[in-house]
């Protein structure tokens, strides 16, 4: 015999290893979701923005004007000329546009065309904007995606 009990095995029990008979509280947890998705749901956007269907063209150079909020004239491929919803002439688009720009302190004109619109459409509505008083006139385009 060396001095060593082979026959009796001892078992020490740990604090961190003992099991509690009781679940985890859920219910701060599930008040947590719950309040997420009340804020989720209020402050999503579910309006669906009607517009008209355009292609815009693309401009490597193009950059975001997401801060400002200029006087938007859309083209349509077929000549169409669209301010804030209403579809009008090209010839009244400097009587509109005349009115809209005298009540804005900004006197930029964005022009949003799809990029099947002839030229002498875009130069109609870009010289109507200067005659009505834009000190601006930009073209909205897209970046092209990158390969």
């Amino acid at each position: 015999m060396t001095g060593f009990n082979t026959g009796t095995v001892w078992l020490m029990e740990f604090e961190g290893t003992r099991r509690s008979g009781q679940a985890p509280n859920l219910t701060p947890l599930i008040d947590i979701v719950f309040l997420l998705l009340v804020f989720f749901m209020l402050t999503a956007h579910f309006v669906k923005d009607e517009g008209l269907p355009i292609e815009l063209p693309e401009a490597i150079s193009a950059i975001s004007i997401e801060n400002e909020k200029p006087l938007e004239v859309v083209i349509t491929e077929a000549g169409l000329i669209t301010i804030d919803g209403q579809q009008m002439s090209a010839e009244a688009v400097i009587v509109h546009l005349s009115s809209l720009l005298a009540e804005r302190d900004e006197k930029r004109v964005v022009i949003r065309g799809d990029a099947a619109v002839k030229l002498g459409d875009s130069v109609k509505v870009i010289d109507a904007a200067r005659q009505a008083g834009a000190t601006g006139v930009d073209i909205v385009t897209e970046q092209p995606p990158r390969p």
